[in-house]
């Protein structure tokens, strides 16, 4: 009796934990493209005192990038579409290792290879959204 009495009436489901909206790999690319813009910048600058500050503000905004990555793969990414596309885990597995990369290096080549794989997961997550 107890159990029908608290038993749920209304039956909803989502893919996600908020409304849709608030999930977007642009966030991930403006941080990592501040990254290779500092990496840039720090390649033209010998100075010590410039090179101590943009190596906090590439490694912040490399920790930011991940962290927007990570919360797409945790958050946003359902079963249905790892099933739809199973190269995900990888893809998003390669963007992280990347994005560490490019926070402990100074060559833009890192941070570029970052936003490379930024831009798969986002071509994957805007077919999602279509769906």
């Amino acid at each position: 009796m107890l159990s029908r009495l608290f038993a749920p009436k209304v039956k909803v489901s989502a893919h996600c934990d908020l409304p849709c909206g608030v999930y977007d790999p642009a966030q991930a690319r403006i941080e990592a493209e501040s990254v290779k813009a500092v990496q840039e910048k720090m390649a033209g600058n010998d100075d010590v005192h410039f090179q101590a500050r943009a190596t906090v503000i590439k490694e912040q905004r490399a920790e930011l990038a991940k962290h927007h990555v990570s919360v797409l793969w945790s958050d946003y990414f359902k079963p249905p579409h790892f099933e739809k596309y199973p190269e995900l885990h990888q893809l998003v597995n390669d963007a992280l290792k990347a994005l560490s990369a490019a926070k402990a290096s100074k060559d833009p080549a890192t941070g570029q290879k970052a936003l490379d794989y930024i831009a798969q997961i986002d071509k994957i997550f805007w077919e999602t959204k279509k769906a």
